[in-house]
């Protein structure tokens, strides 16, 4: 039998769980001013474009990745050019640690989330209340990209064909990040 101490943390636990799976991965789509998540480009020189996509805690490093490369060769033929080439780029990852009380019951006064707001009457640490850990991560990919003109890209072994790219990585092409989407 659970004590209704342990029967509250479990259902803490499994409602935080449950949240957590309603989020869903960054969408294709430009970021918007005080929006998180989306794809920015910005020309830099006539032919040279930073370009970056940021996900959000539950867009895997590859999609972050996918969804660059996808931008890059959408930038590149809007720009009138054929290839591209990674003048620098590179993927980064914020990770970020929470420690959430999972109880304000009995022995807590006012807010209960210093160690001055518990009192241990009931043979609980005296260091504080018990805490819910979570860590999530975000990635930001982002790569300044040189634009070939047709012809170019024959003399760059590293020449990136951004037709090639469009087909194969528009978002209906992009892998899932939703395990519930995998066949």
């Amino acid at each position: 039998m659970l004590t209704p101490r342990i029967s509250r943390l479990a259902a803490l636990a499994a409602l935080a769980l449950t949240l957590a799976a309603c989020e869903t991965p960054a969408a294709y789509a430009p970021r918007r001013t005080g929006m998180g998540t989306g794809y920015t480009d910005r020309e830099l020189a006539p032919g040279r474009f930073r370009v970056t996509f940021t996900g959000n805690s539950v867009t895997s490093r590859e999609t972050v990745e996918n969804y660059l490369l996808l931008r890059a060769a959408e930038v590149t033929l809007a720009s009138g050019g054929t290839h591209f080439l990674f003048d620098d780029r590179d993927t980064r990852a914020q990770t970020s640690i929470h420690a959430d009380p999972m109880f304000h019951g009995p022995g807590y006064w006012g807010g209960g989330y210093g160690y001055w707001g518990f009192r241990p009457r009931w043979g609980m640490s005296g260091f504080g209340p018990p805490l819910m850990i979570s860590q999530t991560t975000r990635y930001q990919a982002y790569a300044e990209i040189v634009v070939l003109r047709p012809g170019q890209e024959r003399n760059e072994n590293r020449a990136v064909d951004a037709r090639e790219i469009v087909n194969h990585l528009s978002p209906q092409a992009a892998p899932s990040d939703h395990p519930d989407d995998h066949v």
